[in-house]
C-alpha cells in the first residue's frame, strides 16, 4: 500500500502539559480506534512531568512535537500544527475518550456537505448518558454574545437520545474534538494567542463564518470528554478567561449592529452575573468578573485594531458581496430564556428565533 500524501491525511493532534494521567487513561483508545483514518502527534506544550518518556516508551507510533514551553491552548497548537502538514487537523483533548469509527462521519461530512470545521457528539465521561459542558451536540451564541449548546445550556445537561443523530449547522464547534480544514486554519492565523485558553475555538469558528464558511455537529459520531482536566469547571481563572474572552469574541467578530450598544448591554447583564455570585457568597468568582472586566479594557484598542483587520480581509475578499454567515445565531437572550421563562432545554427554545444559511443569505444580498 502506497504511503499517504501528507497533504491528503488526517492529523489528530493532542496538546500536552504535565497530563501524563490522562494521556495514561486516554490514549491507548485513541490510538486503537484512529489507527486507520489518522495520524496521531503528541504537542508537548514544555511538560515537566514523565509524559513524553512514557510516550516513547509505550506508543513509539506516534509522533512527538517538542515545545520549549507552555505557550498555552493557542499558542501551543498553533506552534505545534505548523509542524504538521495535512488536509484536516482534530484538535483533541487529551481527557477524551474516543469510540470505535468516530472519525470517518466528521470527515465524510466536511467532504460531502462543505464544511469547513465540524464536531463530533460530546458526551460527559464521568455520566455516559449526558452531553458534556464543552460543546455538547454542538454550539450557538445568542444576540448578546453569550454561548450555549445543544444538550446543555448553562448548568442543565440533556441526555442523549437520539435527539442530535443528525447532521447540522451550528455556529461553533468544540475545541474538545476540533475537526478543521487545515488550509482554512492556517489562512486564518490559527487560533488566536490573546485568548490564551478558553473560547478561542468560537473566535476561529466565527472567524471561518465571517468569511462564509460552515461549522457543523455531525449526528453520527461520539467522543466522551472528561472535562475540568486543566482548570475547575467554576475556578475564578476559567470564569476570568470565559468573561474576558466573551468580550474578546464581541469586538473582534460582531460586524453585523453597532459596537458600543452590545457592549453597554453585555456591560449591565455582566454586572447582574457578579452581583448573583456575591448574592451566592462566592467573592472569588465576583472579583473574577471584576478582573476580566479590567483586562479586556486593558485590551480593548488591541481587540479593535484585529476587528478592522478583519473587517478589511473580508470585505476584500469579496467587495460585491457580504460574505458572512451567521447561520446558528440566537435572536433572543440565552439569559432572559434561561432564567426568567424558564427555557432550559435546547429544544424548548423558539426555532424562528434561530438564524439559518438561507436567513443569513438573504440578509447578505
Amino acid at each position: 500500500m502506497s504511503p499517504i500524501n501528507p497533504k491528503e491525511r488526517t492529523v489528530i493532534a493532542i496538546l500536552n502539559w504535565n497530563g501524563l494521567h490522562h494521556l495514561k487513561t486516554y490514549l491507548p483508545d485513541v490510538i486503537e480506534h484512529s489507527r486507520k483514518d489518522a495520524h496521531i502527534a503528541l504537542i508537548d506544550n514544555g511538560s515537566t512531568d514523565d509524559s513524553i518518556d512514557w510516550c516513547v516508551q509505550n506508543h513509539p507510533e506516534i509522533e512527538i512535537i517538542r515545545l520549549a514551553s507552555n505557550l498555552g491552548f493557542s499558542g501551543g497548537y498553533n506552534a505545534g500544527l505548523e509542524q504538521l502538514e495535512a488536509k484536516t487537523y482534530i484538535l483533541l483533548n487529551s481527557d477524551v475518550r474516543t469510540t470505535e469509527n468516530w472519525i470517518r462521519p466528521v470527515i465524510d461530512m466536511m467532504e460531502n456537505e462543505g464544511f469547513a470545521a465540524c464536531q463530533p457528539l460530546v458526551r460527559n465521561d464521568s455520566d455516559n448518558d449526558l452531553f458534556e459542558y464543552a460543546g455538547a451536540a454542538g454550539g450557538f451564541i445568542d444576540k448578546y454574545g453569550y454561548t450555549f449548546c445543544a444538550g446543555r445550556i448553562f448548568e442543565v445537561f440533556e441526555s442523549d437520545h437520539g435527539q442530535y443523530a443528525q447532521n447540522r449547522e451550528v455556529f461553533w464547534a468544540s475545541g474538545a474534538a476540533l475537526f478543521i480544514n487545515a488550509k482554512a486554519y492556517h489562512e486564518l492565523g490559527g487560533l488566536d494567542v490573546d485568548f490564551f485558553a478558553h473560547m478561542e475555538e468560537i473566535d476561529l469558528c466565527w472567524r471561518l463564518k465571517n468569511r462564509g464558511m460552515r461549522v457543523g455537529a455531525c449526528g453520527s459520531s461520539v467522543v466522551y470528554h472528561l472535562g475540568g482536566g486543566t482548570l475547575q469547571k467554576i475556578s475564578p481563572f476559567k470564569t476570568y478567561l470565559n468573561f474576558r474572552n466573551n468580550l474578546f469574541l464581541l469586538v473582534k467578530n460582531h460586524h453585523r449592529k453597532a459596537l458600543s450598544l452590545i457592549l453597554f448591554k453585555r456591560m449591565v447583564l455582566d454586572g447582574v452575573a457578579s452581583m448573583k455570585f456575591i448574592s451566592e457568597g462566592s467573592f472569588d468568582l465576583f472579583l473574577a468578573v471584576f478582573r476580566a472586566h479590567r483586562d479586556f479594557y486593558k485590551s480593548f484598542f488591541t481587540m479593535l485594531r484585529k476587528r478592522k483587520l478583519e473587517i478589511q480581509v473580508t470585505s476584500s475578499e469579496s467587495p460585491s458581496k457580504d460574505l458572512r454567515n451567521y447561520s446558528g445565531w440566537y435572536h433572543g437572550s440565552i439569559v432572559w430564556d434561561y432564567f426568567i421563562v424558564g427555557r432550559q432545554v435546547f429544544q424548548e427554545l423558539e426555532r424562528n428565533q434561530f438564524e439559518t444559511l438561507d436567513d443569513s443569505n438573504k440578509i447578505h444580498q
